[in-house]
């Protein structure tokens, strides 16, 4: 069971890193809520019965811990003898400062808008974003519609 959840993590440690860079502002509180997204993905793995892809189930447990953690505020202390690699950084400076740029409009939105972009950043379907978030279909589609005017005004306020 180990392996296999070592190579899970392994395989979609990119979401756990997009999710803890949505969340967190210093590279210390990143490596902090990576740690405690592995470790409830740890707890909750014997109950994973893979009715979902694995992607999705990351997504929810790695929102819900962080937008739970978010909201307490609470220093979490949790050590390992080695951090996980880092997301691939083989990335041009201009795409990097681009997105650092997004980064730094998301970061205004509320947790939970963040969390429908996160997921639409990752081509989730309505549906998959629905299971994902516990919301319906319905209410993501206006909700991303009105993401998308917000986000237009705040890229385009001249217009």
């Amino acid at each position: 069971m180990e392996k296999q959840f070592l190579e899970m993590i392994a395989v979609h440690k990119a979401i756990i890193h997009k999710v803890s860079r949505l969340y967190r502002d210093s590279p210390e509180d990143r490596e902090d809520l990576f740690q405690e997204i592995v470790l409830q993905l740890w707890q909750s793995f014997p109950k994973f019965e893979g009715k979902s892809k694995q992607s999705t189930w990351i997504y929810r447990v790695a929102l819900n811990t962080a937008m739970a953690s978010y909201r307490k505020k609470r220093i979490l202390l949790l050590f390992t003898e080695r951090l996980p690699d880092k997301e691939d950084s083989n990335i041009d400076y201009e795409n990097r400062e681009r997105e650092q740029q997004l980064f730094v409009i998301l970061k205004t939105l509320n947790e939970g808008d963040r969390a429908l972009l996160a997921l639409y950043f990752e081509d989730f379907d309505y549906r998959e974003m629905a299971e994902i978030t516990g919301l319906s279909e319905n209410h993501i589609a206006v909700k991303m519609g009105r993401i998308r005017s917000r986000l237009k005004k705040t890229l385009n306020p001249a217009k």
